[in-house]
């Protein structure tokens, strides 16, 4: 029997309006009830997902986590206690953010705290409001962060081909990192082994639990490692072309439609059917 489910949260257990569609929300309770950990795995930091532990019943949890900063942090959530936190080091993140100023995005630097944003739009700002509190700046450095420990910073821009044009422009300063693609806007850069699939694999190893007694659910690339660290590596109908054929199982329904709920009816809550 499965014991884990990993998931991404924007554009997978979120509907487009930001809610968890109803059926989601009553498959993971259920999957709660006997045993299954739920655990949110997110770009975003910790306090971001406050009001989604809140609609699952995880909030303040002995026992139940949160994978976020893509696996740079992970947290129980009983009394917020953070288990494990891997930043970028500061003249790293201090390079992208001046290199990031000779493109056209929007730059992102997340603390464990805040998230500061260079050159913002207010499309940008009306998204993330609904996700985050955001702090504008102006800096052209990052000494204003200095002795702080830095979690990622990411780059901004709808033109996904900018994006990858960008990703190969940097690749003389990214050597230690990892760097991922989300929602289809973000190019986002984490210290090397910080991945979702290590957030999954620490969390499991501290629990006792078997990779092939996981599942990980996710839409974008930064949910690929993920995928192809559980046992069984889910997307939901929505999830981007590129990603679809490491998969080991793509859902009937969208990320508005409930396909986590899916997942869970179809291979937590009767796997007889499947047999």
């Amino acid at each position: 029997m499965y014991k884990l489910i990993a998931c991404d949260l924007d554009e997978t257990l979120y509907g487009n309006d930001r809610t968890i569609p109803a059926r989601n929300v009553e498959a993971i309770k259920r999957a709660s009830e006997l045993g299954v950990k739920f655990i949110p795995a997110t770009g975003r930091g910790y306090n971001s997902v406050r009001e989604t532990l809140v609609d699952l019943g995880l909030l303040d949890k002995e026992g139940e986590y949160v994978i976020s900063y893509n696996g740079g942090a992970i947290t129980e959530n009983k009394g917020n206690r953070l288990l494990h936190f891997q930043g970028l080091p500061f003249e790293e993140a201090e390079e992208l953010y001046r290199r990031g100023l000779n493109y056209d995005v929007c730059i992102h630097v997340y603390t464990r705290e805040m998230v500061y944003a260079y050159n913002i739009t207010q499309e940008e700002i009306a998204r993330l409001s609904k996700r985050m509190q955001v702090t504008e700046v102006f800096d052209r450095d990052l000494q204003f962060l200095a002795g702080q420990d830095i979690a990622k910073v990411l780059y901004e821009n709808r033109d996904f081909d900018y994006l990858k044009k960008i990703e190969e422009e940097l690749k003389d300063i990214t050597g230690n990192m990892d760097v991922s693609f989300s929602s289809n806007r973000y190019i986002e850069f984490n210290s090397k082994g910080v991945t979702k699939g290590a957030g999954l694999r620490f969390v499991a190893e501290m629990l006792g639990i078997k990779r092939e007694e996981t599942i990980a659910i996710g839409d974008n690339f930064n949910d690929l490692s993920m995928i192809q660290e559980a046992g069984l590596g889910v997307g939901v109908q929505n999830t981007i072309q590129g990603m679809r054929q490491y998969c080991d199982y793509i859902t009937e329904a969208n990320n508005d439609e409930g396909g986590v709920g899916e997942v869970i009816e179809k291979f937590i809550l009767n796997p007889a059917d499947n047999r």
